[in-house]
């Protein structure tokens, strides 16, 4: 936690325990339904595990949050922590609303996109039968290139390896492109017919991709 700031105001006690770096993304995720270590890192990549347990220990003891044994350890909000929500989340909408959209465009993350789509994406629209669909970043290296969402069941899997099942549909863009229409910055039509987009595969699928894919909760706050 950062150094205590002396003050009685509750605004300075609950900055000491949310305002240490990482800590919001770290609610951010649990608020989102993650509730494992490793998801957790997952939905913050480019924090260390060393720095997340850190944090994670932080919040338990601050009361934010309650860690179950059992197996694999699990770390649940307590109602303080669920009483976060309208916080984070207006956090979200406030940085949506004020900070130049370019901005975050600078800030491309391949891993914490296709996380982000996995957990957002809506079955419905898609054929009542397992699917496939593969992301291609062209322009990424090899390792973070590639990556695959199968749908089964209701259930959304993330592979950022070939999961050997027939690709339904193939979607290639660039890693900007893509963040765009996630942030419903772009609309994937508008993206296609300019070029910057390719599906290839099933016609019903490609069509139906604004609906099952699903956007950021922030994608829909009016800009100022």
């Amino acid at each position: 936690m950062l150094g205590g700031y002396g003050q009685f105001c509750p605004v300075s006690m609950a900055s000491e325990i949310l305002c240490s770096r990482w800590t919001t993304l770290v609610i951010r995720e649990l608020l989102s339904g993650t509730t494992r270590f490793n998801d957790l890192r997952r939905g913050v990549p480019r924090m260390s595990p060393a720095l997340l347990s850190k944090r994670l220990k932080e919040l338990e003891k601050a009361g934010v949050i309650e860690k179950k044994n059992g197996g694999a350890a699990e770390y649940r909000l307590t109602a303080a922590g669920e009483d976060l929500r309208g916080i984070i989340m207006g956090l979200g909408f406030w940085g949506t609303r004020w900070v130049e959209s370019q901005l975050s465009l600078r800030n491309l993350d391949p891993s914490l996109l296709m996380w982000d789509m996995r957990r957002n994406l809506n079955p419905e629209p898609l054929p009542p039968r397992r699917c496939t669909i593969q992301f291609q970043y062209p322009e990424l290296s090899a390792k973070q290139k590639n990556w695959w969402l199968v749908v089964d069941g209701g259930e959304v899997d993330l592979c950022n390896f070939d999961p050997g099942f027939d690709i339904d549909l193939m979607v290639r863009s660039s890693l900007r492109s893509m963040t765009a229409i996630w942030m419903g910055l772009a609309k994937v039509r508008a993206e296609v017919e300019a070029g910057a987009l390719e599906l290839d595969g099933d016609p019903a699928i490609a069509r139906a991709m604004q609906q099952w894919l699903g956007l950021s909760p922030f994608a829909g706050a009016a800009r100022a």
